[in-house]
């Protein structure tokens, strides 16, 4: 192996080591070469987080559904995955709920968004959220469609989520000790593209017109998206990327349900307990 190539992987290494270190709670190797640049380059490792947290959670329901049932099993996977990621975009989409509907200006809906505490609105949020999500993939487990729609969401959401940054500013003004700050420059076109790719393939298991729909339906969804943030607070901050990876994390799995063959109530009730 030449030296540009051994370079060439040391510092995509690096890159994919920081995406891991920003969007999750594992470990990772504590001699990284960190700069507010690097991470931002470290976006385009984005849906491969998501790849990583698929290979994760579908050994561990694997493994778990053969002691505990769909519906245990369903409940530990939705936990481990908040504990897998420090429920980073879940709190996104809690500070972005509490800002958008508690605040009456751009400022103060920023302001809230800062606010470690989480409010009436934030904790409806997510109560609705986890509770969907538990009924959404229990009804995929079910049809034994679960790792198929893990494969799908995780990744894709994930690139739905960060392509934000090319074409929002970054709302907040003051941004030197906002940790999102580095992500807020728009990709280059190539890496773009590879953002795109990588978090595709898990598409090839569904037929044609369900691809389409989902693909979209994502596309539809991150316009209206795109629209709402503008009109609040005149851009993105890091919450509302969470905010953005958690609706279409949502969108999917209910497409999937909507697109797929299914089982009758009866059974997915016989099953699940």
């Amino acid at each position: 192996m030449n030296t540009s190539m051994y370079q060439l992987i040391k510092e995509q290494s690096n890159l994919l080591m920081l995406a891991i270190s920003f969007f999750t709670r594992l470990p990772v190797p504590f001699s990284l070469d960190y700069s507010p640049q690097k991470l931002h380059q470290a976006g385009r490792y984005f849906p491969l987080v998501g790849w990583l947290l698929v290979a994760l959670l579908s050994a561990f329901y694997c493994f778990a559904t053969g002691y505990f049932g769909v519906a245990v099993s369903v409940c530990l996977l939705i936990t481990l995955s908040l504990v897998l990621t420090g429920a980073l975009h879940e709190d996104g989409l809690a500070d972005t709920a509490d800002g958008f509907w508690g605040g009456h200006t751009a400022q103060r809906k920023l302001a809230i968004m800062k606010d470690s505490q989480i409010g009436t609105y934030g904790t409806c949020a997510l109560i609705c959220l986890l509770l969907t999500k538990f009924i959404l993939l229990c009804t995929l487990a079910v049809n034994q469609q679960l790792l198929i729609a893990l494969a799908i969401a995780y990744p894709l959401s994930r690139a739905l989520a960060i392509s934000h940054v090319q074409h929002l500013a970054y709302a907040r003004q003051n941004s030197d000790h906002s940790k999102s700050a580095a992500l807020a420059q728009p990709m280059q076109p190539r890496v773009l593209l590879w953002l795109v790719i990588s978090s595709l393939p898990g598409l090839l298991f569904l037929t044609l017109p369900s691809t389409l729909i989902i693909l979209l339906s994502g596309c539809a969804l991150r316009l209206a998206l795109k629209y709402w943030f503008n009109k609040h607070i005149g851009g993105y901050t890091g919450d509302c990327l969470g905010f953005a990876q958690q609706v279409q994390e949502i969108l999917i799995y209910l497409l999937l349900i909507a697109t797929l063959p299914k089982v009758t109530n009866g059974h997915i009730f016989a099953q699940l307990f």
